[in-house]
This record gives C-alpha cells, sequence and structure tokens, in this order.
C-alpha cells in the first residue's frame, strides 16, 4: 500500500475509532478542521492536499444522527472540490437504516434518501459494517463493501463452552444472521416470537427452541433502547436459561437503555466500536466493547490496492 497516495480523515463523530484505524495501516491521520458556527451550522476545512489522493472520510452516522451526517456530507464535497481522485464514505453504523421500506402509508424510505444525498455530495463508493437491512447497498449507485462484525464477536463467543450455549434470535428477521453465527460455534439455536405494537416497544410472545439449563446468547444487528434485549433476557430466564448474554454490532443505546440494562437479567452484553459508548455506558461493566478497527482497516487498504475484500470473511 503506497501511503503517499491515501489519505484518511474523521469528523466529530468517533475520531478514536478513525486513530486506531490509522494506527492499524501505520499512517497519519489527515488534518482537517470540522467545527460549527455560533447559529449551528457546520464549517469544514482541509489542512492539507488531496489533489490526486484516495481519500477515506471515516464518520459513523450516530447520535446526534443528523450533525454527523452533515459533517460526512460537507467534508466529502470539500474534498471534491480539493480535486481528490476518489472518495470513500466509511460509514461503520449506517444511521436511518431501520427505514428502509414504506412499512405504512406516507411514510418516507429515509435510508434510500441518506444514500441519495452521500452520494450527490461526491462519495464514490461506500465502506460499511453491518447493515440493518441488507438491501440498503441496492440504494446506492456506487460500488458498496459491506463488511461484517463476525469474526471479532465470534472470537469471543468461541470462549463459553459450546455444548452449553445455544444462540437466541430476537425476532423472526434476525434468524438467518444467528443460524449462521450458531452454524460457525456448532451450537444450538432458539427463536423468540415477538411482536412490536409501536416503535422501539417491543412484548416478548414465546420461545421457540429449548433454552432450559443453557447459557443463552441474544444477537441482534444494534441495540438501541434495549427493549427487546431487556424483554428477550427475562422471557429466557423465565424459560430456564441459566445465563443469559447479549451480543450486537452497533451500541447505538439511546433513551433509558443504560437503565433497562443495569436492571435486567442480562449478565453481560458485548459490542462493537462501530459507535463511541456515551460517558453513561461506559460506566456499566456489564457493557463489553471490542474493536472492529483492524477490519476496517484491512478493508481500507485492500479497496486502495484495488485488492477483494470479500476474501477477509471466507
Amino acid at each position: 500500500m503506497s501511503i503517499n497516495k491515501i489519505k484518511i480523515f474523521t469528523g466529530n463523530a468517533h475520531p478514536a475509532l478513525s486513530q486506531e484505524i490509522c494506527d492499524y495501516l501505520n499512517m497519519p491521520l489527515g488534518r482537517a478542521q470540522v467545527k460549527k458556527f455560533s447559529d449551528g451550522e457546520t464549517f469544514v476545512e482541509i489542512g492539507e492536499n488531496v489533489r490526486g489522493a484516495d481519500v477515506f472520510v471515516i464518520q459513523p452516522t450516530c447520535p446526534p444522527v443528523n450533525d454527523h451526517l452533515m459533517e460526512l456530507l460537507i467534508m466529502v464535497d470539500a474534498l471534491r472540490r480539493a480535486s481528490s481522485r476518489r472518495i470513500t464514505a466509511v460509514v461503520p453504523y449506517y444511521g436511518y437504516a431501520r427505514q428502509d421500506r414504506k412499512a405504512a402509508p406516507r411514510v418516507p424510505i429515509s435510508a434510500k434518501l441518506v444514500a441519495d444525498i452521500i452520494t450527490t455530495a461526491g462519495a464514490r463508493r461506500l465502506l460499511a459494517m453491518d447493515l440493518h437491512a441488507g438491501q440498503i447497498q441496492g440504494f446506492f449507485s456506487i460500488p458498496v463493501d459491506h463488511l461484517f462484525a463476525a469474526p471479532v464477536l465470534l472470537k469471543h463467543l468461541r470462549e463459553f463452552p459450546r455444548e452449553q450455549v445455544v444462540m437466541v434470535s430476537p425476532d423472526a428477521g434476525g434468524v438467518e444472521r444467528t443460524r449462521a453465527f450458531a452454524k460457525r460455534l456448532g451450537t444450538g439455536l432458539a427463536i423468540i416470537d415477538k411482536r412490536r405494537e409501536k416503535a422501539n416497544e417491543s412484548q416478548v410472545m414465546h420461545i421457540i427452541g429449548d433454552v432450559k439449563d443453557k447459557i443463552a446468547i441474544i444477537l441482534d444487528d444494534m441495540v438501541d433502547t434495549a427493549g427487546t434485549l431487556c424483554n428477550a433476557a427475562q422471557a429466557l430466564t423465565e424459560h430456564g436459561a441459566k445465563e443469559v448474554h447479549a451480543c450486537a454490532t452497533h451500541p447505538v443505546l439511546s433513551g433509558p437503555a443504560v437503565d433497562r440494562i443495569e436492571a435486567s437479567a442480562l449478565e453481560s452484553v458485548m459490542v462493537t466500536n462501530t459507535i463511541p459508548l456515551n460517558e453513561k455506558a461506559r460506566k456499566l461493566k456489564k457493557i463489553k466493547v471490542f474493536t472492529v478497527a483492524p477490519i476496517l482497516g484491512e478493508a481500507i487498504s485492500r479497496i486502495h490496492d484495488d485488492d477483494s475484500v470479500s476474501s477477509l470473511f471466507v
């Protein structure tokens, strides 16, 4: 990899992850000033020459989502106008991903809208991790490299005694993901039948599969308000599970999430650092964070060198 023609920049969303990635690649983080005017408008100034460079902008669109999204768009625009050869938006957590279809009349498909504006701003490639819905890749008219945190999470899940573990899908939509983990780990599989009455609220109905005297590990792509996880943990405990853990890629942890996890039957919640933990979450010992910087760094290196990214997961 030639570091002379590759540049990595970050906004204010997750500079710690960006620095980890640069450390993995043994290169400096690009200089950029990203701040707000007194009226709240975002201002960006790139602090070095990027003419003809292969540029990567690392910016998860985590809370506050709209601020970080605008930072990403304005940084991409600034880099395009500075004559960068190619700009790749590295979005470990893709906000608005849950609005990927018309679930009711007269609602937007915001995941598609965000894809359009990222492309219009000047990004020529997207690098994302564990999209909430795989079809979001098709919302882009530019190449999308979809990474998975599975290698990082599986490494730590293998520390549990395999014969006692059952992987649990929190809903029908997550069965494929959970089955893949169960197959890789050689464990059992259970499914929670859940009905959601309205956004951010869920009700556990019943459990499909044997969890009695098992170590139940709930797998999801993100933890938002943690209502699903905590209800699921309670149901699993009532059905005889001797331990309940949770595992997810994106620790959104909004609203009452941290308080719910602290008061729940969950013994641990394993997440990655695609999103920085808020101050309250950092103090909760149940939450264990594993880094995805090596996967993202390796993907960036391979994209720059025109090597295969999919072979990372073979």
